[in-house]
């Protein structure tokens, strides 16, 4: 038997789990997540409890091939020719069972904790360590309570380092961490207030963060961060680094910057040693720094560590979406590879309805601790599991291995070039692309060739961000209560079918848009959740009904419409949403109109009510709450005489955002969430850190300029030096988003970390900013809003809201969807 397999009699001891074993199975795959099942027939599924209970989806782990499940103890769930393993804890048992298998194994472990840089440090350790070791580490930033188990679970007999990071946010997780990384060596990188809101104190958090390295026999540190802690740090030795204490093992003491490399001296055994970065931010910095200090510690000399040092990668952590060739989406995750990246990218890939088509180019793995044969048979299963309908591999080992890969399609070459030269007889058309290849492989000029060339300026959508926010929103709503996500107006300038995979996939309830013909886009693209149309037009009724889209019905002209409509091809009970007028005045039935409405739904086999709403006015200002409790009134009272009517049961939704986070009294039925799931909520302070911006705006420089005293700027004459100055003119006009009223210093973007002023009239495809402050060239990345400088400040600037700032990013811009 392998390493990581086990028998499930072997895992109900090792849990100390309750079941009458049904078939006594061989266990090598941990499985957390319904939607990602991968070699069913040796999985374990753990039914975890977290904003979603695991246990409703234990039907679907099953339908998917699964039959051995962790559970919670309580009833026993009946499933036929399954192992029902009953614990006390689940997370408890998922636990258990990754430290016992860490006991295995007598291996040397890294381990990393810290506020800020532990997956940078984590992935720079295995670069500089690779061709040393044989590693195994967290994939990407695995590194939570359910995170950790999952990696230390890869460990197998051919690695001899493990690199495992930690990450906490509550007191009492980290001794449960350290149970299962067990790490001899202890990396501590950046603290900062990362997770403060834990915690009750800064030292609380600290001590808490400490606990991972109370076994190690070293631990490596900045000095003046534990300088107050000398007393709590239980490792047997330390190594420190330091910029300001001379006695620090290792002292930097200069700092140079040289072309694009960060040129660093410092006092080491009492000599003086060198190293060259070739990164120039602080944070990359730093986390350079603590890597050079653990080559030393561990024994690395001067010389080599620079050497290594000098050939660091910058490390992506995010799979990027992009427009591609050809009605083609590419997925681009060309930095890395790794079986288990492999399979987190295929399940994004596997997210993406939009084309039937998915397509896999891929290159040679390395470092996978596995024998080449035993390798490649598990990703050719994996990339069978995903269902994949085009294989493109490169590198000789996919060469040699050719005959595993059981696709319809498939292509194999032996490097980057061969692949390049007949990229075009691949015929790539109305396809998912997903590009992943270890660094050596330079997959980025496969993806730059696939990829749609577009405007230079480039809005980014974070994923992550906008799951984190749909999940801030879940966990404010009573059970039950259903979600409606708003995505309306290209998903208030975000995109369509890109952001309504993501909530699909997370299991919304219903999407809404403004009109049929976003609707039918969304179907085209393959989304299959109900969605609601708030402005169903007549001359679109036969488009509405094709694509199964569910109309508002707010008139008594509109009813009839649509009643004539259905009548005429012969549809019975259409699914239709009622649309009450409580206040706004904006669209929807008066209360004095629901008698006659009433009398209108009575016996109507035409159509069936899916849902009753109205619309909250202001449910954002304390100073209106009383005209919001008139509504709250207004739309219960309603609703309950037309359910009445009705005669059963129908879906009632009020609440918008602002709704959800000061209102839970009206959450009903369902919520309808909407510029909250961007990140933007003026109930919840912007300081508070639980929503994400998902989106930034970003453009370039194109050309910098020396002014004069006197000279003027732009259309007009109206930008003017009085004491001159530098100018940069800067990829970004009205015509792609950035309005006319930003003109003039109206309007600050940011460059280099500094906010500067427009100068000048706006024009149609530029704009110049006043870049007197600071040091640019060409080419410098300007930000026009991220989360840094935050587009509620823009809105600020012109006196409008952040809705009609996203709404008019054109698109001609780029989207990039990133996720990590």
């Amino acid at each position: 038997m392998l390493s990581n397999q086990y028998t499930i009699q072997e895992v109900k001891q090792i849990i100390n789990a309750e079941c009458d074993l049904i078939n006594d199975d061989i266990i090598s795959v941990l499985l957390t997540d319904s939607r990602r099942i991968s070699t069913a027939s040796e999985g374990l599924f753990f039914a975890l409890s977290g904003r979603r209970n695991g246990h409703e989806f234990i039907a679907e782990a099953y339908a998917a091939g699964v039959r051995n499940f962790v559970v919670k103890q309580g009833p026993e769930i009946k499933l036929t020719d399954a192992n029902c393993l009953i614990v006390v804890d689940v997370l408890a048992a998922l636990q258990a069972l990754a430290q016992h298998h860490r006991n295995r194994f007598n291996l040397e472990v890294i381990g990393i904790t810290g506020s800020n840089g532990k997956t940078i440090v984590k992935e720079w350790l295995y670069q500089l360590l690779m061709a040393d070791k044989n590693i195994v580490r967290n994939p990407k930033s695995y590194n939570s309570q359910i995170g950790v188990p999952l990696s230390v679970w890869q460990i197998n007999d051919r690695n001899n380092l493990g690199i495992f990071e930690a990450g906490i946010s509550l007191p009492g997780e980290m001794d449960k961490l350290e149970a299962i990384i067990k790490p001899s060596i202890g990396v501590l990188t950046h603290l900062g207030p990362a997770h403060d809101e834990g915690f009750a104190n800064t030292r609380e958090k600290v001590l808490e963060k400490l606990k991972l390295f109370k076994n190690c026999k070293l631990l490596i540190h900045n000095y003046d961060q534990l300088v107050d802690y000398k007393k709590d740090i239980a490792a047997l030795n330390c190594f420190t680094w330091s910029k300001n204490f001379k006695q620090a093992d290792l002292y930097v003491f200069s700092e140079t910057v040289i072309k694009k490399n960060y040129y660093l001296r410092a006092k080491f055994k009492e000599k003086e040693i060198e190293c060259l970065i070739p990164f120039l931010d602080q944070a990359s910095i730093e986390n350079a720094i603590v890597c050079w200090a653990t080559l030393l510690a561990l024994g690395y000399s001067a010389v080599e560590a620079d050497k290594r040092l000098e050939h660091l990668n910058a490390v992506s952590m995010r799979l990027e979406l992009k427009t591609g060739i050809n009605d083609c989406s590419i997925i681009d995750d060309s930095y890395n590879s790794d079986i288990q990246s492999l399979e987190i990218a295929l399940n994004f890939l596997n997210q993406q309805n939009q084309h039937q088509k998915k397509t896999l180019v891929l290159s040679d793995i390395f470092q996978s601790g596995l024998q080449e044969d035993v390798l490649y048979k598990q990703v050719a299963e994996l990339i069978k599991s995903k269902k994949i309908d085009k294989f493109i591999g490169v590198g000789e080992a996919l060469v040699k291995h050719q005959e595993y890969f059981d696709v319809s399609e498939k292509f194999f070459y032996t490097d980057t070039t061969e692949l390049l030269n007949h990229l075009l007889n691949l015929n790539f058309k109305g396809e998912t692309i997903l590009i992943k290849g270890s660094r050596s492989f330079e997959f980025e000029k496969v993806s730059r060739a696939l990829v749609q060339k577009t405007h230079e300026t480039v809005m980014e959508i974070n994923l992550n961000a906008l799951l984190n926010n749909l999940n801030y929103y879940k966990s404010k709503l009573k059970p039950g209560v259903k979600v409606m996500a708003m995505v309306k107006a290209f998903s208030y300038g975000s995109g369509t079918f890109e952001l309504a995979n993501m909530l699909q996939y997370n299991k919304v309830d219903y999407l809404a848009v403004a009109y049929t013909d976003e609707g039918v886009s969304l179907r085209q693209a393959g989304i299959n959740l109900p969605v609601m149309v708030l402005n169903a037009e007549q001359s679109a009724f036969d488009k509405l009904t094709e694509y199964k889209l569910e109309p508002v019905i707010y008139s008594f002209g509109l009813f009839d419409d649509f009643i004539k409509y259905v009548q005429q091809t012969d549809v019975a009970n259409y699914p239709v949403h009622l649309k009450i007028d409580t206040g706004m005045h904006r669209l929807g039935f008066e209360p004095f109109d629901v008698e006659v409405l009433c009398d209108l739904l009575e016996d109507n086999k035409y159509i069936r009510i899916q849902s009753i709403f109205s619309h909250l006015a202001a449910s954002e200002a304390a100073e209106h709450d009383d005209f919001t409790g008139k509504q709250i009134s207004r739309f219960e009272k309603a609703a309950k005489k037309i359910e009445k009517c009705l005669g059963y049961k129908v879906i009632k939704h009020l609440s918008n955002t602002s709704g959800i986070t000061r209102w839970p009294s009206a959450q009903f039925d369902m919520v309808r969430l909407g510029i909250g799931l961007y990140g933007i909520d003026s109930a919840v302070s912007a300081t508070d850190t639980a929503l994400q911006p998902i989106t930034s705006l970003k453009t370039s420089i194109s050309q910098v300029k020396k002014i004069v005293a006197g000279d003027t700027i732009g259309y007009g004459r109206n930008g003017v030096m009085a004491k001159g100055g530098r100018i940069a003119t800067v990829r970004i006009g009205y015509a792609d988003g950035y309005l006319r009223a930003f003109g003039n210093g109206v309007g600050k973007m940011m460059v280099n970390g500094v906010v500067v002023p427009t100068i000048g009239n706006i024009s149609m495809d530029m704009c110049m900013i006043d870049v007197s402050t600071v040091e640019v060239k060409e080419g410098d990345e300007v930000i026009v809003f991220n989360d840094q400088h935050r587009i509620e400040e823009l809105a600020t600037q012109i006196g409008t809201i952040p809705y009609e700032i996203l709404t008019n990013i054109s698109q001609r811009v780029k989207r990039v969807y990133f996720y990590e």
